[in-house]
């Protein structure tokens, strides 16, 4: 598949961008990333629907017309809705590959890729250990050849703390912010420096129980301003420490090859349950304890399957156009 063109279509999330283009650097996919933001109805009745009107689809000169790409992929629910309205203009002539999305339609797509705990199976399901991202091993050793000066100064062990927040499935009431301050405290103590980097979602509270556990710790905590560090973050870490409510953000620190402690919060997790089982199982991600007692770097492997979910995709793809020749 290398040297074919790719519509990713997706909302702006760091998540769904990271997948993206994780799998697209795998496949050697040229990308033309297409962002969404519906809103509305075409929000809330995604996957089902139509693309929105204001999109102009398959009319020319809009964002959304022939020429039909080779290869399609879609992150999330309100990507089906385009991905189903490609498939009717172009046919069988885009391969269509559906990411982080419903089973709604899922029989219609080409290649669906779900993480292993959302326990679906069918003859175009893909089932991934951990999310697709785009932080290979050359990345990550890139990263660490380049540290800035700021990182490198701050004594080790550098913990890394790279932050969710609410959503459906954890509640986090005041208990879980008193827990992680008192946990990131317990490092503080043992000499541990940070490195802090919240997303989107992270609310004030989490934050202000960030800023209390770190306090007199040497610390660099990203404020929105600017570009976000996490890359470098990820990469200068001795230790991570990852809100459990992310598989994008626990499946990127599984990546690093460093110790890891999941904080799960209150709520009702689901297959983020059956997520965090896994990761414990392989020994690299341990459940963040409310007090670190002694501090421990065990050994953790460095688990980064996008290239072989790739391999599978592009397998899948020969069976239906052998005879595809790249079209940049």
């Amino acid at each position: 598949m290398a040297g074919l063109s790719a519509w990713i279509i997706t909302r702006d999330r760091a998540g769904n961008l990271s997948q993206a283009r994780g799998l697209t650097e795998a496949l050697g996919l040229v990308p033309d990333i297409k962002l969404i933001a519906p809103t509305g109805l075409a929000q809330l009745l995604a996957p089902y629907g139509a693309p929105p009107g204001v999109e102009r689809f398959g009319q020319a000169g809009s964002r959304f017309a022939p020429p039909w790409p080779p290869v399609a992929i879609g992150i999330g629910r309100t990507a089906v809705p385009y991905l189903r309205a490609i498939r009717r203009a172009a046919g069988a002539g885009t391969f269509t590959i559906l990411l982080m999305g419903p089973r709604a339609y899922q029989s219609e797509m080409d290649v669906v890729i779900v993480p292993s705990h959302d326990g679906r199976a069918g003859a175009n399901i893909i089932s991934a250990p951990l999310a697709i991202h785009n932080f290979s091993p050359a990345r990550l050793a890139a990263l660490r050849a380049a540290l800035p000066d700021a990182l490198t100064a701050l004594p080790s062990p550098r913990v890394t703390v790279v932050l969710g927040g609410r959503n459906k499935a954890f509640r986090y009431p005041p208990r879980d912010h008193a827990r992680l301050a008192r946990a990131l405290a317990s490092l503080a103590r043992l000499g541990c420096s940070f490195l802090v980097t919240p997303s989107r979602r992270s609310h004030p509270e989490l934050m202000d129980a960030v800023l209390e556990g770190t306090t007199g710790a040497p610390r660099i905590i990203w404020n929105g301003d600017g570009t976000n560090p996490y890359p470098a973050f990820l990469a200068a870490a001795d230790l991570l420490l990852v809100t459990g409510d992310s598989a994008s953000m626990t499946s990127e620190a599984m990546a690093a090859g460093r110790p890891l402690f999941v904080f799960v919060p209150e709520g009702t997790p689901g297959k983020f349950a059956r997520l965090h089982t896994a990761l414990f199982a392989t020994g690299s991600a341990r459940p963040l304890p409310d007090i670190v007692e002694t501090l421990e770097l065990w050994p953790a492997e460095a688990d980064f399957a996008t290239d072989t979910i790739a391999r599978d995709v592009e397998r899948r793809w020969r069976r239906t156009a052998p005879s595809a020749a790249p079209a940049i």
